[in-house]
């Protein structure tokens, strides 16, 4: 077989007795790229050119122990995600603890067995393959969240700040940290509904004509069906968002009606958030508003657009606030939130 066609996960395995490496050959060999080293040096070395999916490490090596090759490959940026496995005849509940301590997942004691070795490896490349999984769909939700800044906000600059101030809201809200994160992820996919919006009115310089609104308007709709529904997750909180962020406290937002707590508290949230930084930026039809002039807005309509409990969290973490808007500034100007006709 070309070895560029050898797609096989490949393992680094690390001891200083030839006749050890020996037996992880044979047994790991069929269903492996198998990697060797015999110190603590040229794992490292090999770690970072290689980049395995999962390293077996001894530690009683002379030289540089497993426990400092181990705790040197997590100090390094480009190999602290590769997890180690031990492979020691230490059996000590203390030993034990210093490993855990130095970042590996998990131990192999000697004398080796076939079967226990095998199943291990591939329990921990399948967890790395879960986490592959994960950071790759986050990658695709922040990029199709991008997709739709580019038809409307050239820098994409507005989906990172109106993400990390829905964070700060739901952080001040009480969620946890996961759910937090979660949020963080799923914010920049409410406007993704856009892509289906024509140019002309998405870019155009000035304010929109009702019939044009009545386009417009539908962009929540849209967002809901590009992303689908999904039983939980990432996903299925980013159809709510794209769904409801326009919807009201009060009941007259769009495109549902929807009033008070029957909207999702995720879009009730980026809502604040979406609406405080379009304010605060610069449009084709509009000059930035001042913080103050935008705050004040929100306050206002606090038990009318916007939760007025969440309107609380959002102002008690202002200063948090205008150190992302100033991190993130932008100076070109794009498109973004503005109210319809006054029509009602």
């Amino acid at each position: 077989m070309n070895p560029a066609d050898d797609f096989r996960p490949r393992l680094l395995l690390v001891d200083d007795e030839p006749a050890n490496l020996q037996i992880l050959r044979q047994i790991l060999q069929a269903d492996y790229r198998l990697l060797f080293a015999r110190d603590g040096e040229r794992a490292l070395a090999l770690a970072e050119s290689e980049q395995p999916e999962l390293i077996l490490l001894d530690i009683m090596m002379p030289g540089m122990t497993g426990l400092e090759t181990c705790s040197a490959l997590k100090q390094n940026p480009l190999t602290s995600a590769i997890p180690v496995i031990f492979v020691t005849a230490m059996a000590e509940i203390a030993d034990e603890t210093r490993g855990f301590e130095a970042g590996c997942v998990d131990y192999l004691s000697k004398p080796l067995r076939a079967p226990i070795v095998k199943a291990r490896v591939r329990t921990h490349l399948s967890l790395v393959s879960v986490e592959e999984l994960r950071e790759t769909r986050l990658q695709i939700v922040q990029r199709l969240g991008l997709a739709a800044e580019y038809k409307d906000n050239e820098t994409g600059l507005h989906v990172i700040r109106m993400s990390h101030y829905s964070r700060l809201i739901a952080e001040a809200a009480g969620f946890s940290a996961d759910h937090c994160e979660l949020l963080l992820h799923a914010a920049p996919m409410h406007d993704i509904g856009k892509i289906g919006i024509p140019d002309a009115i998405l870019r155009k310089p000035g304010r929109l004509d009702a019939e044009e609104w009545a386009v417009m308007a539908q962009h929540p709709a849209i967002g809901s069906r590009i992303i689908g529904e999904h039983p939980a997750g990432l996903l299925h909180m980013a159809e709510a968002i794209a769904r409801c962020h326009h919807e009201k406290w009060d009941g007259s937002g769009y495109p549902a009606g929807l009033a008070g707590e029957a909207i999702p508290v995720e879009a009730r949230i980026v809502a604040i958030a979406d609406v405080f930084d379009a304010l605060t930026s610069e449009r084709p039809y509009k000059k930035a508003w001042s913080v103050e002039d935008a705050i004040a807005l929100i306050k206002r309509e606090a038990g009318q657009h916007f939760d007025p409990q969440l309107v609380e969290h959002f102002l008690s973490q202002l200063p948090a606030v205008l150190e992302i808007k100033e991190r993130w500034a932008e100076t070109s100007a794009g498109s973004g939130w503005q109210k319809p006709p006054e029509t009602a």
